[in-house]
């Protein structure tokens, strides 16, 4: 069974930098796409971003293009979401989750959520 956690959230300023890890365990993290997604209060889940199982190929939702970079390193089981920026309205709890088929984006289907960390952007 894989499981997933992530950290590096907290409250930051707005136009301020976070960067949040996911850590995974098991062997699948080598070989399967990432995604990173967030809700917010009274909000369903939403895509933010995903990237490939080597790390060269990469999908961006149009609402962080140009302010958040994901990212991996295989050797440490992690994947990172740099997150630059930053404006009130990315407060929330981000996950990370597995792509376990489908295409590198919102469309594919991904499992083993994590707990999530909270980001809080105050204006």
């Amino acid at each position: 069974q894989v499981q997933l956690v992530e950290s590096g959230g907290g409250l930051v300023q707005a136009g301020g930098s976070l960067r949040l890890s996911c850590a995974a365990s098991g062997l699948i993290l080598r070989y399967s796409g990432m995604g990173w997604f967030r809700q917010g209060p009274g909000k369903e889940r939403e895509f933010v971003a995903a990237i490939s199982p080597s790390g060269g190929t990469t999908y961006y939702a149009d609402s962080v293009k140009g302010r958040f970079t994901i990212s991996r390193d295989n050797a440490k089981n992690t994947v990172y979401l740099q997150m630059n920026s930053l404006k009130p309205e990315d407060t929330a709890v981000y996950y990370c989750a597995v792509l376990r088929s489908g295409s590198l984006s919102e469309q594919g289907e991904y499992a083993y959520w994590g707990q999530g960390t909270q980001v809080t952007v105050s204006s």
